[in-house]
């Protein structure tokens, strides 16, 4: 007899590669997944423990800095794997976003390091706003909401339309106004599984949508990056993406390829050096290919010492 729930763990593994943000990411048949594997209550001492343990066998990755994300329980969410909760009731996740600061190294087959914009191409403002916002999801959100005053201030707010202030923590905010608007293919494909049907993963929409996931990855993968690019500003995580020895610009270039935005390259300097959380090692960098730059290290002994906040986020280009 099947148990009528089953207790999943996925993962939002996040590294910075050639200076962009990408997670890891399981390729079964039809499209890209989070790592996931089961809870076992009757062997797995910890949920964390059981995480690291599942993806290192999945992916050949081994977790370093991990932090429980959310709870996701929505009734008819599908397993991602026959093996995760195949005839149960209700699967329930528990989802956990993991930092890491190298891609690099040996990983499985079916493993795959992607970049975050295949998932989210309108959350890339780095070289300013991208076309596809106005161009491909604006007259689907117009067309979708229609006279509903409600929806259209909705999608003003999210997508930052009629000169809306964006605002780059928001993003499950605006993956969720796609789902229900119906411009996430998952949509589609849960409420035909809703109907007792079985569809193929779906197909992307279009190329400003953004490719879907299995289950309801796209919502965990959001959830995990939105709670990261908040927690730049109130907690110092940045520096579990970076390597023992960096510069100041390649420090900048890792927040602004979470958050998505550009900084202002001297305010950004003179928020770091005041957190007194890097140190200058004295030596330069004359690998960068330019102009030779300091090094500098994480001072990681300051968060015994004392509090430690994260990174504003100042002078923002337009």
């Amino acid at each position: 007899m099947n148990p009528s729930v089953v207790i999943g763990l996925s993962a939002v593994i996040v590294a910075i590669r050639d200076g962009e943000a990408v997670v890891l990411t399981v390729r079964p048949e039809a499209a890209a997944g989070l790592p996931f594997g089961p809870f076992k209550p009757d062997s797995d001492r910890t949920f964390e423990l059981a995480l690291r343990e599942f993806v290192a066998s999945q992916t050949g990755f081994e977790l370093g800095y991990v932090e429980q994300l959310y709870t996701f329980g929505d009734r008819g969410r599908d397993a991602p794997r026959a093996e995760v909760g195949a005839g149960a009731a209700r699967v329930v996740s528990v989802g956990y976003l993991a930092l890491t600061p190298s891609a690099s190294g040996s990983l499985a087959a079916d493993t795959v390091w992607a970049p975050w914009s295949r998932f989210f191409p309108w959350e890339d403002w780095r070289k300013g706003r991208p076309d596809l916002i106005d161009e491909g999801i604006r007259p689907a959100l117009m067309a979708w909401a229609g006279k509903d005053a409600g929806r259209m201030a909705r999608a003003r707010l999210a997508f930052a339309l009629d000169g809306a202030p964006w605002n780059e923590e928001r993003m499950l905010e605006r993956y969720e106004l796609l789902y229900e608007a119906g411009l996430a293919p998952e949509a589609a494909r849960d409420a035909a599984r809703a109907e007792g049907r079985d569809p193929p993963e779906p197909a992307a929409l279009s190329a400003a949508l953004g490719e879907p996931m299995i289950s309801d990855h796209r919502r965990i993968l959001a959830t995990g990056l939105g709670r990261l690019r908040g927690k730049l500003k109130y907690r110092p995580v940045v520096f579990e993406l970076m390597a023992g020895e960096f510069t100041l610009s390649a420090l900048q270039k890792t927040v602004e390829a979470i958050a998505g935005i550009p900084l202002h390259k001297q305010n950004f300097r003179r928020v770091v050096e005041r957190t007194g959380l890097v140190e200058g090692l004295g030596r330069m960098d004359v690998e960068t290919g330019g102009r030779p730059a300091e090094l500098f290290r994480f001072r990681r002994e300051e968060l015994q010492a004392r509090p430690a906040l994260g990174l504003s986020l100042p002078g923002v280009r337009d």
